[in-house]
């Protein structure tokens, strides 16, 4: 049997709210914002960085396709120009 003590009973803990005091003084809501703002400039950084664009319509994917042929058969016949010796030379 349990006995009955004059202790008065334990108090909850507060709830967590945005308003409660996280860490060095600042708020919840205030360490989330915090935390939004360095992802989301880590996450532009990064697509400045590698050009991580995502074409929008068909076209544009189509250009860019077209785009990469031409680069890709103007490789291939630059290399079949003789260097620059030999083509400014005189015969005889």
């Amino acid at each position: 049997l349990s006995q009955a003590t004059t202790e008065p009973p334990k108090k909850k803990p507060d709830p967590v709210t945005s308003e409660t005091v996280v860490i060095w003084g600042l708020r919840l809501w205030q360490v989330v914002g915090i935390f939004a703002i360095f992802v989301l400039a880590v996450i532009i950084t990064l697509c400045c960085i590698f050009k991580c664009r995502i074409p929008r319509t068909k076209k544009e994917i189509e250009a860019r396709y077209a785009q990469r042929q031409a680069a890709k058969t103007y490789a291939d016949k630059l290399e079949t120009v003789p260097p620059l010796n030999e083509l400014t030379e005189i015969p005889g």
